[in-house]
């Protein structure tokens, strides 16, 4: 998949699967260009806002965006920056 598919595939992902009331997804793979071990995946910073979060911990927060994108984190993308937060903790 092109990094801009991933990109589009990470927000559609996303979207289904924690309904957010706010996503950002950045393609940060050109800063990042012949980085040693990436296997040409791409680097994301994602922020998303959603009451999926509310009550679980940070790493709970992450584990569930991970199970969202499975196998993805082993080809499409190479690195993941995460900020998950609820709505209360966004506003």
């Amino acid at each position: 998949m092109a990094k801009e598919e991933t990109r589009a595939w990470l927000e559609r992902t996303l979207t289904e699967g924690l309904r957010p009331s706010h996503l950002e997804v950045l393609d940060e793979s050109a800063a990042h260009a012949g980085h040693k071990g990436s296997g040409g995946g791409g680097h994301y910073r994602v922020t998303v806002v959603s009451e999926v979060f509310r009550g679980l911990s940070p790493i709970a927060r992450h584990r569930a965006v991970y199970a969202l994108l499975g196998d993805a984190m082993q080809r499409e993308i190479h690195a993941l920056a995460l900020s998950t937060r609820t709505p209360e903790e966004a506003s």
